[in-house]
């Protein structure tokens, strides 16, 4: 920062003396006009010129009081490629009230300033100093401009750390090759909140700043890219950097957590693992840690079934499942477009170190569905596939119940005749005293599973239950991000609504260390920190667009939808909380159920669902949930 400070202390010299250039110009510019205004017109009151003792008295009370005047309304400490035309403007106005004070203070000194020199003076100086910051600003554009060459991105990096270093000497180590991608970066300043390292040099490159002044730093650096690179960092401080950053406008990435960095003592690198920043590096809260060796103990060498396989909970199940050494993966889902684009990036990354099967099948259909399990018999499967989107459930809610609950019913059975080892199903917090239709379903789907549990079958029926996952299919962020690219307004349903929220990795890792620690009947509930307000998700990510909320992007508010309610819940009020070895993960006490009872609903609902009477549906849905509170029941 100091160096930085000398620049700038440098720059309000040289403009000072411009000033005083120009007003001491501008007088004797004033003084010689008023003379030669007398000589040609003969008349001597108007060409009365000050004597050269007088005028330069006059001068300094000029330079001197306007100097003041300029200091007060901040003129010198405007940085020149943000200079706006009202500043140029108050200028002026500085300048005028500076010459009424030296032209008042001559008065008192009873040494009065004729009125010719002081109206030429006045319109001279205020014009020449506006002149000359317009003519400025435009050269400093100008030479800007033509620097413009350099198409590197001028980066400041967060941190003046190991990870800083480690960037750094991968920058000057890609120096030697020039198609290397990292080429396209130039640090310009480091920013640390280690005061010891203020004011010192890492690399070469210089620690400028606190994280405080990374707003500041990047508009006068005119940086284009902020690399965030405190990968130990608590997730508190992360979120209050994070925050500076997006303040910035600039174009944001960030180190790896340090459990996720990938480094190699022979050659570490870490620019390779530099991502964007993503929504969730804001919601507040750490990642939760998983026990992998539970996970690969669950999962090394066996046979793993995926239905849904290829949407965004089911491909993350799949990519996560892989890494654990399995025997086989099937893929099970309806739509093929999903399903391929998963096998494929599963071919190009394992080739042919993973046994990939990829089988376009509805779990509605038991003969085709039997046919898999006869010809695979998966030890383990994880059944996320259904139907989740909450708007259009609430308009064909017989489909929701023919795909969620019956498709469930045949996977189950299957399971329990085909002797799965242990059944994983993915459930949602809309199943805990459900408004809509969608979390209704899943509701049953969670007492289908509790009452196969409880039949002492030699399979493990669990259920795991989360909150809304960014980045999902169903999830707002694409949306968000969809209406910000294409200049439209971003739309929230209600300005308090709240949403629980966790990524796909948290999600898919909280599945498998549930089926890694499942006894049978228990459902898993992920502690996900405090909620998080959709209005400020929205406003963040217009921020990382590098634009300001309800400013360059409106925020819409259009009303709450069908079934949706403002505040989501995580376990019903019957069920209570057991805690596991991992602080962030607790257990829902099963439910009894009653299993004629159960039987003579899903009969009696399965008719209905295939006769396709919505509204009859929905009334049997409300029989069978009896926390349902749907709007048509209440």
């Amino acid at each position: 920062m100091k160096k930085t400070n000398q620049q700038i202390n440098i720059r309000k010299i040289y403009l000072m003396l411009a000033d005083a250039a120009i007003i001491v110009l501008t007088s004797l510019i004033s003084n010689a006009l008023i003379s030669l205004y007398g000589i040609i017109t003969h008349d001597s009151t108007l060409g009365i010129a000050l004597q050269p003792i007088r005028i330069f008295g006059v001068i300094s009370l000029e330079v001197l009081f306007c100097f003041f005047m300029l200091f007060i309304f901040g003129a010198y400490n405007k940085v020149w490629r943000d200079l706006k035309t009202d500043d140029i403007i108050f200028c002026g106005v500085a300048v005028v009230m500076g010459l009424t004070i030296s032209f008042g203070f001559a008065w008192y000194m009873d040494r009065p300033v004729p009125v010719p020199y002081i109206i030429t003076e006045t319109i001279l100086a205020v014009a020449a100093i506006i002149a000359f910051r317009f003519i400025f600003r435009q050269t400093f554009f100008t030479i800007s401009q033509a620097g413009e060459n350099d198409t590197r991105d001028r980066t400041l990096i967060v941190g003046a750390g190991n990870a800083a270093r480690m960037i750094l000497q991968e920058l000057q180590f890609a120096q030697s090759d020039p198609n290397n991608p990292s080429n396209s970066i130039l640090p310009v300043c480091l920013v640390d909140d280690d005061l010891k390292k203020l004011h010192t040099k890492l690399m070469g490159v210089d620690v400028m700043g606190t994280t405080r002044d990374i707003p500041q730093l990047c508009k006068m650096l005119q940086v284009s890219l902020v690399i965030f690179a405190i990968p130990s960092c608590t997730e508190d401080e992360r979120k209050r950097i994070m925050g500076y950053c997006s303040e910035s406008g600039c174009r944001i990435k960030t180190v790896p957590y340090i459990s996720q960095l990938l480094l190699d003592d022979e050659q570490p690198q870490i620019l390779s693992q530099v991502k964007d920043i993503r929504i969730e590096d804001l919601l507040g809260r750490p990642p939760i840690s998983f026990d992998k060796s539970k996970i690969r103990a669950f999962i090394e060498g066996k046979v793993c079934m995926v239905t849904g396989g290829g949407g965004s909970i089911g491909s993350e199940l799949v990519r996560q499942i892989a890494k654990y050494d399995p025997k086989q993966v099937i893929i099970v889902d309806i739509y093929e477009n999903n399903a391929y684009d998963i096998q494929q990036e599963l071919y190009i990354e394992y080739e042919n170190r993973l046994n990939l099967v990829t089988l376009i099948a509805s779990i509605r259909d038991f003969d085709k569905m039997r046919t898999i399990f006869d010809e695979y018999h998966p030890q383990v499967v994880f059944h996320a596939a259904a139907h989740k989107h909450v708007p259009l459930m609430e308009v064909s809610p017989a489909e929701a119940v023919k795909n969620n609950i019956f498709g469930t019913w045949n996977m189950v059975n299957l399971a329990e005749q085909y002797k799965v080892e242990k059944f994983v199903m993915i459930s949602t917090d809309k199943a805990v005293n459900p408004t809509n239709v969608m979390g209704a379903t899943k509701r049953c789907c969670e007492m289908i599973v509790q009452y196969m549990s409880q039949k002492g079958t030699s399979t493990e029926f669990v259920t795991t239950r989360f909150g809304n996952v960014l980045g999902s299919n169903g999830s707002v962020i694409p949306l968000f991000r969809r209406q910000i690219e294409a200049g439209k307004p971003v739309t929230v349903t209600h300005p308090d609504i709240i949403r629980y929220f966790m990524t796909i990795p948290e999600a898919v890792s909280l599945v498998l260390e549930a089926g890694a620690i499942a006894k049978g009947g228990e459902i898993f509930v992920l502690d996900m920190g405090d909620p998080v307000k959709i209005t400020t998700l929205a406003e963040n990510l217009i921020r990382m667009y590098g634009k300001v909320p309800y400013k360059d992007v409106e925020i819409k508010f259009t009303g709450l939808r069908p079934g949706e309610k403002l505040f989501e819940e995580l376990l019903m009020d019957e069920e209570g909380l057991q805690k596991t070895d991992n602080k962030k993960i607790f257990i829902g006490n099963q439910i009894d159920i009653n299993p004629d009872k159960l039987y003579t609903q899903l009969r009696e609902l399965h008719n209905i669902a295939m006769s396709n009477n919505n509204d009859r549906t929905v009334e049997m849905l409300a029989e069978m949930v009896d926390t349902f509170h749907h709007k048509t029941n209440d």
